[in-house]
């Protein structure tokens, strides 16, 4: 059994990693600014210590760091570091006990893709500042790695999913309306013919990922794609979920200025940050190293995301009834 220190546990991820690891035998230390509980409950919460803890204020405040660092953890799952700075006071408050540093990056630090599937070993062509950032951080943490310093794993999903909270849809941005549209038949559409790719995980399966690089000795000082199995065309991902409804899509493919009229410039903007990139990752050392193997497919995490978004009166699909798996 080993101590973990999981922070932003209340998020996405930790929702399904903090169950797991308190089956894993493991003690767990929660951290989150404690404003909310995670997205689902499990009796599994009982076991864990909670610490609320504000990062960004701490960060602020040269604190935080030491924050952890107190909690003699043998392991730190940082879920939520978001900048350079942030994870150099992380890695220097914990150098002196050197715990296995595990870091949620994103498949982001990959640009416009030249080569599919898209490896680790590629050159980092990020741009924008969510990707950017956490290019810089991973390069952060393996030359800390390399000159001897704490070990780290660094972990890089795709469009994480899942019951809970508002998740990317076919169109690839956060609109409601492309649920209604597919639910209804009504037409949906789509820039640059629909060929636009998406590469979805469910958050479970990123939990997985998470708990198996504390196991794995031969992960330190290496960065892995978490995805599902396959990406996915906008125009494939709309035909699925169209299918859930007894239905085939009805899509019209549009330029970019009609696009932009119809979605509304906010949301043609999330769907051009998404397609430009076009990223199909490889999961195939995940799979080597780790022992990574998703358990849901890109469909199989919007259909759960879906279900849950119609329960919870956050998608319209006008009384249409959601096929069963």
């Amino acid at each position: 059994m080993s101590r973990v220190v999981v922070i932003g546990a209340t998020g996405h991820i930790g929702t399904y990693l903090i169950p797991r690891l308190v089956d894993g035998g493991h003690e767990v230390i929660a951290v989150s600014r404690g404003s909310r509980g995670p997205y689902r409950t499990s009796p599994q919460w009982d076991a864990v210590t909670r610490v609320a803890a504000d990062r960004e204020a701490e960060d602020a405040a040269g604190t935080f760091g030491a924050r952890i660092a107190a909690l003699r953890p043998d392991a730190v799952i940082d879920l939520i570091c978001f900048t350079e700075a942030s994870a150099r006071q992380l890695v220097e408050a914990l150098r002196p006990s050197r715990p296995l540093l595990v870091h949620c990056g994103t498949i982001w630090v990959h640009g416009r893709a030249l080569r599919v599937p898209v490896t680790e070993d590629e050159p980092r062509t990020a741009y924008g500042e969510y990707g950017t950032n956490k290019a810089e951080i991973e390069a952060l943490l393996h030359r800390e790695t390399q000159a001897g310093g704490v070990p780290t794993v660094v972990l890089h999903p795709g469009h994480i999913s899942g019951p809970g909270w508002q998740v990317i849809t076919p169109a690839g941005n956060l609109d409601p309306a492309v649920w209604t549209a597919l639910a209804t038949g009504r037409p949906l559409a789509l820039p640059d013919q629909g060929l636009g790719v998406l590469h979805h995980v469910h958050a479970d399966d990123v939990a997985q990922a998470f708990e198996l690089a504390l196991s794995r000795p031969a992960a330190v000082g290496a960065s892995f794609h978490v995805t599902a199995e396959q990406a996915m065309t906008q125009r494939g991902l709309a035909a699925g979920a169209a299918r859930w409804f007894g239905r085939e899509p009805v899509l019209d493919f549009v330029d970019w200025g009609e696009y932009t009229r119809r979605a509304g410039a906010e949301h043609a903007e999330v769907t051009r940050e998404h397609t430009s990139r076009s990223i199909t990752a490889s999961i195939a050392r995940a799979r080597e190293v780790l022992g990574y193997a998703p358990r849901h497919t890109s469909l199989d995490a919007l259909r759960e995301a879906l279900a849950w978004l119609i329960a919870n009166g956050q998608a319209d699909v006008d009384g249409q009834p959601l096929s069963s798996l």
